[in-house]
């Protein structure tokens, strides 16, 4: 995609490092003292479920400003059955150029890709104020339950949308997020001694 100065491709491996670096500066401090998502994407591309055909970065007049990026995943079916799904993420733009419209742009692009490529629906975390806006709802809402939440808590950062109309019709289950996302602090810390240094701290907000 092209348009009005922006490109949006597929990453490659002369990008890693630099969309490290976006990640890293987008994230930091965020959730957490610091952040880990700069290394679970690092660790994600090299997993069995990484979709490589939709790991996309966006620039700018030739300067790279964000990137999104997809992994396969199951629904585990009350009735025993698995249905097979996307879960997205990390996404991001750089910090300076959010709110502007670029994150929404680079979203909807990943969603008409995947679609385009058969998967039927695309379940994550995020903030329904602004996935809303790109045809997502409560995943409740699909019969779809977020794993080792208890009953009754809250799930509204748990959200879905339906890539295939209809196909998550009649099932209802527990959605499983890819092991990949689960990485190792300590090793996160080593990694993140590659990049400059910047400071750890704790903020009000965080959920970490």
């Amino acid at each position: 995609m092209e348009a009005k100065g922006i490109r949006i491709r597929l990453e490659t491996r002369a990008d890693h490092r630099e969309v490290e670096d976006l990640v890293r500066e987008s994230f930091w401090n965020v959730y957490r003292p610091g952040c880990l998502e700069h290394y679970v994407i690092h660790v994600l591309r090299n997993d069995p479920a990484f979709v490589g055909g939709l790991d996309f970065v966006m620039e700018e007049e030739g300067r790279l400003i964000g990137q999104n990026m997809f992994m396969k995943t199951v629904i585990l079916g009350d009735d025993g059955n698995t249905t097979g799904v996307l879960t997205m993420g990390p996404i991001c733009i750089r910090p300076e150029l959010q709110r502007r419209g670029y994150g929404r742009m680079l979203l909807d692009h990943s969603l008409a890709e995947a679609s385009k490529m058969g998967f039927g629906a695309v379940l994550f975390e995020g903030d329904i104020g602004f996935y809303g806006k790109s045809g997502f709802d409560y995943a409740w809402k699909f019969g779809i339950r977020y794993h080792d939440l208890p009953e009754g808590a809250d799930s509204s950062f748990f959200l879905c949308r339906e890539l295939i109309p209809g196909y998550l019709d009649g099932i209802t289950g527990v959605y499983q997020t890819p092991q990949g996302y689960y990485v190792d602090e300590a090793e996160a810390g080593v990694f993140d001694r590659l990049f400059p240094f910047k400071e750890k701290l704790r903020l009000p907000g965080q959920i970490f």
